[in-house]
Formats: C-alpha cells, structure tokens, sequence
C-alpha cells in the first residue's frame, strides 16, 4: 500500500499526533532564545547561533533539524537559513509569532497540558492544578509574563483584526466599545475604517493604566465587566473575549452589555465557530486550550445563539472573514 503527501497510513497519523508535543516543545525553547532574530538574508552556523544564545551547538543542531522536516528553518551551505515560516520567529517581522510561541512555552502554560487529565476527570481547567487561582490572577502576579501574554495576543490578532476590518462595516456606528480589547488595536482599525465614529475601549484598569493616554475619537474606560457598569455604544465588539469563559460568565458578559445598551444596538462577537459538520483543527485546538486553560470554550453558532437569546439579543448573521474568525452578530431586543 503507498502513501501520498496527503495520505498517511492509520499508525503514521498516531504516532505523529503522539510525538507532536517533541516539536512543538523545539519550537518554544527556540522562539525563548530568540535563534531565529540572529539569522537575516544568510545561513548561519549552528555553533554561531549557540554562541550567542549560550546553547551546546549539537543540541541546538538537533532542534533545528527537527524543526526543519517541518519546514520551520532548512539546512543552507553548512548552516541555517530562513523559510518563510520561521521568519515568523522574528522579533521584527510585521506578523511576528515569536511571542505566541513564548507564550505557549510559559511554564504555566505548558505544565497545565500535563495535567490534562484532570480537567477530563474533574471538567475544571486544569491550570488551576498549577495555580489555583487562575491564569488572570497568575499573570497579575507574574508581570514579565503578562508581557508576554499581551505581546502574544496583539501578534496573534495582526491578521485577523485586518480580516474583520474587510469583512465588517463599521461605518454606520457613531459609538463603538470594544470590550475587553487589550491594546485597542481591533478598535483602531475599526476607527479608522469609519471616519465619522468615536470609540471607547472597555478594559481592566491596570491594562488601560499601560497604554499611552487616549486621545482624538478613541477615549479609554477602565473597569471590570463582571463589577462595572459597561459603557453606552451603538455597537459592542468583543474579539477572542467569550470563548475565555464558560457559559454562566458569557452570559453575565452579555447581559451586562444588554444593561448598557439600547435596543437596535449591534454585539459583533468575533472567534473561531465550531462548525456544524467536519470538526476544524484550529477550532478544536483553540476548544481544547480554553478547556485546558481558562475553562471556557470555543461555541458553533446555535450555542451563540442560545446565549444571545438568553442576555436578550436576537442573532440576525454569521460573516466569515478571510482569516480564521468569524463575526457573529446580533442586535438588542
């Protein structure tokens, strides 16, 4: 029996989906020490490389061969040298995926996929047998990793805010919130995308306190959705902010908006859906690191639906994106 390059034999497909966690544990402690920032348009030796990062260059050798037969760096003239996958490791590069990875490799994080089976056993995140008090807490506690947690989201939102930006139109809005928005930079293309219309970014407050003060048709609020009352908007935004919860914290997150907003106003939540048929592999990725991580979850369409029906919204259109998100909106009832 022969393979092709999209057949793999039944014991193939297991034994990679066994031993992904080898490549995938390379690919954090080489984004944690930087390797791909020291290669530019030239190969590079490994014993360079090693030199400056303080490895053993066999050991560094070894991980970048490994992430070489998955097309992340390629052996070149006795080093290595760039694909157009691991210039995403770079610091500078304009979608840079180096802080993902980082993120991925925080020891909170990782160790928490090590104590899976207690969230199967018990169906709580099993972060909180690392850490009882739960990721936000951790990363309150935690500030250089906090860095590194925000500096991944902005990295991981780069396409998809620019996908958004193309698939929704923003313009009819005078007000837009965007809640729980980090850095605002979903809420900035969306300004800019609608030249008549303000915004206000709704965010914890040592988050707004970090960004540089508000100015022009963008004003910051600082508060809490689960404790402060949410601001006054014609339409809300929430990006990758639901699937963080579970269904009785969405719920509250939904109804608190419903209490700020007046009816006709729009909700625009914006993720990955678990589709109706096919399972996706990113979505049921993402599902299984909110279930792993914070105990929320990805959510199809009709789930979203039931939870806007139940905060007293009507869902009225899915949009697909040219990215990985879609825009699930409803209007207040």
């Amino acid at each position: 029996m022969s393979t092709t390059a999209t057949t793999q034999l039944p014991d193939e497909v297991v034994w990679e989906v066994t031993n992904g966690a080898v490549s995938a544990r390379a690919l954090h402690v080489v984004a944690e020490l930087g390797v791909a920032d020291l290669i530019g348009d030239e190969p590079v030796a490994a014993h360079d490389l090693a030199r400056h990062i303080g490895a053993r260059p066999e050991a560094l050798e070894r991980l970048l061969d490994l992430l070489g037969a998955n097309g992340i760096f390629r052996r070149d003239d006795g080093g290595y040298a760039h694909t157009e996958s691991s210039r995403l490791l770079r610091t500078d590069h304009p979608r840079s995926m180096r802080a993902f990875a980082r993120m991925m490799g925080l020891p909170v994080i990782w160790n928490s996929f090590g104590a899976l089976d207690h969230t199967v056993r018990t169906g709580a995140p099993a972060l909180g047998a690392i850490d009882p008090r739960g990721l936000w807490s951790y990363l309150g506690a935690h500030p250089d990793e906090a860095r590194i947690f925000d500096d991944a989201m902005v990295a991981k939102s780069r396409g998809d805010v620019a996908a958004v930006v193309d698939a929704y139109d923003f313009r009819p809005f005078p007000r837009i919130a965007d809640i729980g928005g980090g850095r605002g930079q979903l809420l900035r293309a969306a300004l800019e995308a609608a030249p008549a219309a303000r915004g206000v970014l709704f965010e914890l407050p040592g988050v707004i306190q970090a960004l540089p003060p508000a100015s022009g048709r963008l004003a910051h609020h600082a508060g809490d959705f689960f404790v402060d009352p949410l601001p006054s908007a014609d339409a809300y935004v929430l990006m990758e902010v639901i699937h963080d919860w579970g269904d009785a914290d969405a719920l509250a997150i939904l109804r608190a908006i419903r209490q700020a907003a007046s009816p006709g106003a729009v909700v625009l939540i914006i993720e990955g859906i678990v589709p109706d048929s096919d399972p996706d592999a990113r979505v049921q990725t993402l599902d299984v690191i909110m279930l792993t991580i914070t105990g929320g979850r990805e959510r199809s369409a009709a789930q979203l639906r039931a939870l806007f029906h139940e905060a007293g919204f009507r869902l009225t259109t899915v949009i697909p994106t040219a990215g990985p998100m879609q825009i699930v909106e409803a209007v207040a009832i």
